[in-house]
């Protein structure tokens, strides 16, 4: 068994409220955290407007499956979030 958490830090240039935060940032337990194999959640900067830290926890039978997850996930998260991704975090344990 293989695990790796995945942070993601998100600037959400031109973000006046939460309520925009999360129409921006929506939808991501939706998409993500239906796979049996990641659990994700909004780990820092709940309160900033402007900012978003996300971490993904995948979980896998080989080193090579969680860093093909790893990849698709970031993949996916810059091309349908409407936020610019300034730092991606691999940890694994």
């Amino acid at each position: 068994m293989h695990i790796a958490i995945l942070t993601l830090t998100f600037s959400l240039l031109g973000c006046g409220s939460l309520k925009e935060k999360r129409q921006r940032m929506g939808g991501l337990h939706a998409r993500f955290g239906n796979t049996p194999s990641v659990a994700v959640c909004e780990s820092s900067e709940r309160d900033r407007h402007d900012a978003s830290e996300w971490t993904f926890v995948i979980v896998g039978l080989s080193k090579r499956e969680v860093e093909s997850q790893c990849r698709e996930i970031e993949e996916k998260l810059e091309r349908t979030v409407d936020a610019r991704v300034m730092n991606i975090e691999r940890e694994f344990v």
